[in-house]
């Protein structure tokens, strides 16, 4: 295949890859434009960008989206290395699934939003509540996908372990992880998505920075083009961060 198909091809599913939002915006301007929307319910496309050109020049921008970023990375960090932890251990200890499996059970459906007002008469109105929601939301797909990805490596590999009397540490890091790590990643991209979700929920109730702040706020002003703005900004951040992680998941996963 010569270069110009590769080219014209690239070119093709880059332009289908941004059509959907393309016509969504398109069909959103022309609605506009015949007059059938309401600035106070909802705003025009351009209203947006002035928004967004606002905040980004009186500095509001960069200050939310921080504040949001680094308490969602905390947040999920912690899940992350707890569930991993404990993830492998219910795997390979029965007792020790046995002795966690009902409380885990229990806590896993409870929406983690509904944690939010133990979590301010907990920890306060401060960072520690947000990152506990956080911490909850990430925690549990990635648990739950640690097990399932170690329960899914083919038996035989701890049958030789057995027989060759590999120690409990060489299985985990010759077998355990690298058998577990694509169920694993997916479980962080879905930990990190629900991060994010959980960070906008938390700052929407008792905040005063961040981007469920933003949307806090743009619903008290009745401003629904700082709502759409801060609803955008999650989603083009957690679309980044998603994309990092496929990009980490293809480097280390090769042989998948």
């Amino acid at each position: 295949m010569n270069n110009d198909v590769k080219n014209k091809r690239n070119i093709g599913s880059v332009i289908l890859y941004i059509a959907l939002p393309l016509i969504l915006i398109a069909v959103w301007q022309g609605y506009n434009l015949a007059g059938k929307l309401t600035p106070y319910t909802m705003p025009e496309p351009m209203a947006i960008i002035n928004t967004a050109i606002d905040y980004i020049q009186n500095g509001k921008l960069f200050e939310n989206v921080t504040v949001s970023f680094i308490r969602v990375i905390e947040g999920f960090l912690l899940a992350l290395v707890s569930a991993f932890i404990i993830g492998i251990n219910v795997s390979i200890f029965p007792k020790f699934n046995l002795f966690t499996d009902l409380l885990i059970q229990i806590l896993r459906p409870i929406p983690p939003i509904a944690w939010i007002p133990l979590a301010i008469l907990w920890f306060g109105i401060g960072q520690e509540s947000k990152i506990f929601i956080i911490f909850l939301g990430a925690f549990f797909p990635i648990f739950v996908n640690t097990v399932d990805g170690v329960r899914n490596i083919d038996s035989k590999y701890f049958e030789l372990s057995q027989v060759y009397e590999v120690s409990r540490q060489k299985l985990i890091r010759k077998i355990i992880i690298p058998g577990a790590l694509p169920s694993i990643m997916t479980g962080i991209r879905l930990g990190l998505g629900n991060a994010w979700v959980c960070v906008v929920a938390a700052e929407m109730i008792g905040a005063t920075s961040g981007v469920g702040y933003m949307l806090s706020d743009g619903r008290s002003l009745s401003r629904p083009d700082i709502v759409i703005l801060g609803m955008l900004i999650v989603g083009i951040v957690g679309k980044i961060m998603d994309d990092l992680l496929k990009l980490i998941r293809e480097k280390l996963i090769t042989w998948n």
